[in-house]
């Protein structure tokens, strides 16, 4: 089972916008200003955001940010596979891969908003499996699980 964690370097948080510009371009979509400026909020912050969250956090770079242009702007990043829409918090977080290995689950700490991205086929193939033998059918390709972070459970 391979975990990826955030990294927020400058160097780091560059590079990780380079890749999505790149990526955004070879899907035929492009980055706007307000969308990059909330990727690299997102970046920028360690654990997750909620909506209200982020909006308030870019007021500062964008005064006029409005709720209806944040949610677009977090629609196209999660359609993109460059954030993550996490239900069981109701937050977005910074894809840390998004150009890179897939990952299939997130673990999400209720408490914090801490995120661990994972890679492991198998365990995602016995989910699917699982999930088959009920009567359904995976809606995507990630699952969501809920968890508290080893920081949280020490508090």
């Amino acid at each position: 089972m391979n975990a990826k964690a955030h990294s927020h370097s400058d160097a780091a948080i560059a590079q990780r916008l380079s890749t999505a510009e790149q990526l955004c371009a070879q899907r035929g979509s492009r980055l706007t200003p307000l969308r990059r400026l909330v990727l690299e909020t997102l970046l920028r912050h360690t654990g997750s955001l909620k909506a209200y969250e982020l909006l308030d956090a870019l007021r500062a770079a964008q005064p006029g940010a409005a709720p209806p242009t944040v949610y677009r702007a977090l629609d196209f990043l999660t359609a993109q596979g460059l954030i993550h829409r996490l239900d069981a918090i109701s937050a977005w977080t910074a894809c840390t891969d998004a150009g890179g290995e897939p990952h299939d689950l997130l673990i999400v700490c209720t408490r914090c908003g801490n995120v661990a991205e994972l890679s492991d086929p198998a365990l995602s193939q016995r989910l699917a499996d699982c999930v088959a033998q009920a009567g359904f059918v995976l809606d995507g390709h990630e699952t969501e699980l809920r968890a508290v972070c080893t920081r949280c459970q020490q508090s």
